[in-house]
């Protein structure tokens, strides 16, 4: 039987960023996020939010990216996989278990560059090719989906230092 593991998630984030390294020199970025579930209570007919926290980590280039850019309360946009980590507990001895999402992709959402940290055209690009999740060498609000790519003719994001020169 064939399986399918593909999550896609918008929310806030609970806290900053966490990056570490591990002994290859490898980025792993931990991060916390809520998403909330909007409903009308059948009780009162009143419109109630509930919050699921949802634990993320993003590994490489991608997540010393993400760790630059953003803070927290602000939201973010990841697709990923989930994954289980299972483990026995030192202290009682019992199996334990957790699951989370390793994101492959994200992308900038929100208000402007206050939001962002001072989000910069001339960060890193670590697109896979060229477009797409993560990909700061182009608009943030562009090059996903139903965005556009902004390339000069050599491939390489032309050389606008704030993204308030957009002329679009």
């Amino acid at each position: 039987m064939a399986s399918y593991n593909k999550v896609i998630l918008m929310g806030n984030l609970t806290r900053d960023p966490e990056l570490r390294y591990t002994q290859s020199n490898l980025a792993i970025c931990k991060l916390g996020l809520a998403v909330n579930r909007r409903f009308k209570d059948s009780q009162s007919g009143e419109w109630r939010e509930e919050p699921t926290f949802v634990d993320v980590t993003i590994f490489g280039k991608r997540g010393e990216a993400f760790e630059r850019y953003h803070k927290k309360g602000q939201s973010c946009f990841l697709e990923g996989e989930l994954r289980l980590d299972t483990w026995e507990d030192k202290n009682t001895g019992q199996k334990r278990s957790k699951l989370y999402v390793v994101a492959e992709n994200w992308e900038f959402v929100g208000g402007g560059r206050e939001e962002r940290g001072g989000y910069s055209r001339s960060a890193p690009s670590e697109s896979r090719g060229g477009g797409g999740y993560g990909d700061y060498g182009t608009d943030p609000g562009g090059s996903g989906p139903g965005g556009s790519n902004v390339e000069s003719e050599s491939g390489a994001a032309p050389d606008i230092l704030d993204v308030d020169d957009t002329p679009f």
